[in-house]
């Protein structure tokens, strides 16, 4: 979907729950606040959640409706710098994290692996990398997400990412849904 599609969606009625991600939330919510990049924030409820937890967090998405909504719902005093740009062309910056997350964002392949390389680059050392989406499983199951393969997660796609970092998770996790268990792939790395 591009840009304009999803303004549509977010024009529409909220997409997501504006409570964090709960893997997510468990596995980071034990690390000093710092500086963090929310790569395709949506509606921004991750950079939301890390702003009222202590955090600096620039937040970007290439839906400018969806981060609206983020800024709408952001207290007073959230340090949170929302940016309009596509995560495909936008400079991530270089080494400037302690933490950078990339969730459910579902490219083909060789542009995802582009951006993953971009987002691990964009870590600070000592900084971690979270990264969560739809697994390849999810097709045989019928379930989560997107049924293009193309689009989807696997272990050895993320583990590629992050080549002599501190791999703290590199698996697959169930997820519970309205239509069945799901299934994500979810890496969470330390950069050396």
């Amino acid at each position: 979907m591009d840009a304009a599609e999803w303004d549509r969606r977010y024009a529409e009625a909220r997409q997501w729950s504006v409570e964090p991600n709960r893997t997510a939330a468990e596995l980071i919510g034990s690390l000093p606040p710092g500086r963090a990049l929310d790569v395709a924030t949506g509606e921004g409820r991750m950079a939301l959640w890390l702003a009222a937890g202590g955090w600096e967090v620039e937040a970007i998405d290439f839906s400018a409706v969806g981060l609206r909504r983020g800024q709408e719902n952001a207290p007073p005093g959230a340090q949170v710098t929302w940016r309009v740009a596509d995560v495909i062309t936008a400079d991530l910056g270089n080494g400037q994290f302690d933490l950078v997350l990339v969730l459910y964002l579902h490219l083909p392949r060789a542009r995802l692996v582009d951006v993953l390389a971009r987002s691990a680059a964009a870590v600070r050392p000592g900084g971690h990398l979270l990264v969560l989406g739809h697994d390849r499983e999810n097709i045989t199951r019928r379930t989560g997400g997107p049924q293009d393969p193309d689009l989807l997660y696997d272990p050895e796609l993320l583990g590629g990412a992050v080549p002599g970092w501190r791999i703290s998770r590199l698996d697959r996790i169930d997820r519970s849904t309205d239509s069945g268990t799901a299934v994500d792939t979810l890496l969470f790395a330390q950069r050396p």
